[in-house]
């Protein structure tokens, strides 16, 4: 029971990252611009593959603890970079989601993933 819970919170946290990769490879014109105007225009292709990469790794369970950290890495930077500006209340709230998530990444780097993996470690047993 515990693992199938396990791997629905890693779905429902790489979700966000998958979904936006998809918002920003339908909207990249838009994308680029707005992203533009704050870091050079050229990480957007990275940033892409980023959001794709490391969130299908948390999901099969391959490397999680890798992809999970350098996902709260990559959150913790987009909150200081992009949405920094407590002016604005919405930009308050982007800041504290990704912190949120840098949180839970960093739950997912601890922990690990539990039974629901692409592949299990052989485990040795001392005779």
């Amino acid at each position: 029971m515990f693992s199938l819970l396990d791997l629905i919170g890693r779905i429902f946290i790489s979700s966000f990252f998958l979904f936006s990769a998809a918002s920003k490879i339908i909207a990249y014109d838009t994308t680029l611009g707005w992203m533009g105007q704050t870091m050079p225009g050229f990480l957007l292709i990275p940033t892409i593959v980023i959001e794709i990469v490391f969130p299908t790794f948390i999901i099969l369970g391959y490397r999680t603890r890798l992809a999970s950290g350098m996902l709260a890495l990559f959150c913790l930077a987009t909150a200081f970079i992009f949405h920094f500006d407590f002016s604005y209340h919405t930009e308050i709230i982007a800041f504290l989601k990704n912190l949120g998530l840098a949180g839970g990444l960093f739950f997912l780097v601890v922990n690990g993933p539990k039974d629901f993996v692409l592949i299990k470690k052989k485990r040795y047993v001392k005779l």
